[in-house]
């Protein structure tokens, strides 16, 4: 339980201390059905975790949700953009650098739900020099971007 609190806290904690500075918060959409070709809902599993995301960044004082055309990132996110009150800002799959001139312009803290093939690049394109890759079988990381000059990465795991 101390560590479910202490996780729980994190996404708190950075948006006080980053002061003002916008926090990027990256996941890969949530588990998906086995069924719906090539643009499946989510399953229960994935409601789950979409839904456990919701809770932990009830408190980030999101501003921004950016989520791809597929519908597993708009499920992923439509929990924390509906506590958040802000309706999702639709980018292409394929268009990073779109989604990175977005991001550059924040004035808020954001949350960015997208695939486990293209966070690396959104990365990379943000500024963070260490590789990441994602396991296939990962849905659980939370990638939290300090943006600037030098931008710094906090890796985290969520349920």
């Amino acid at each position: 339980m101390k560590y479910f609190a202490l996780i729980v806290s994190i996404p708190l904690l950075l948006v006080t201390y980053v002061d003002a500075a916008p926090v990027v918060f990256v996941v890969r959409h949530a588990e998906k059905a086995s069924t719906g070709g090539k643009d499946p809902d989510l399953s229960v599993e994935g409601q789950k975790r979409a839904d456990a995301l919701a809770n932990m960044l009830k408190d980030s004082q999101i501003t921004s949700v950016f989520v791809t055309e597929f519908k597993r990132t708009q499920e992923t996110a439509a929990p924390t953009a509906r506590a958040a009150h802000v309706s999702p800002t639709v980018i292409p799959a394929n268009d990073i650098g779109a989604l990175v001139e977005k991001l550059r312009a924040l004035n808020g803290n954001a949350l960015v739900v997208g695939h486990g093939n293209t966070i690396p690049d959104l990365l990379r394109a943000l500024g963070i020099a260490t590789p990441v890759s994602i396991p296939e079988d990962d849905y659980g990381e939370i990638f939290a971007v300090l943006p600037g000059d030098a931008p710094k990465l906090l890796r985290l795991h969520y349920p």
